[in-house]
């Protein structure tokens, strides 16, 4: 472990986050680990798919 992150654990201990920023991190990774859980278990639905229905064509 390097300074730049002793001093950065040392910046978080004394001026810890506030609880709003901890909870929005929180809810996001938390969407992230549903999102996750659907795709690995139940399968992503065709119409949430960002893959196009043809092939791939160059536009003119």
């Amino acid at each position: 472990m390097n300074l730049h992150w002793l001093l950065r654990m040392r910046r978080w201990v004394q001026h810890p986050p506030n609880p709003r920023g901890v909870m929005l991190v929180l809810v996001v990774v938390a969407v992230c680990a549903a999102l996750f859980a659907v795709e690995r278990y139940v399968g992503w639905p065709d119409w949430m798919s960002a893959e196009p229905d043809g092939p791939m064509r160059m536009p003119r």
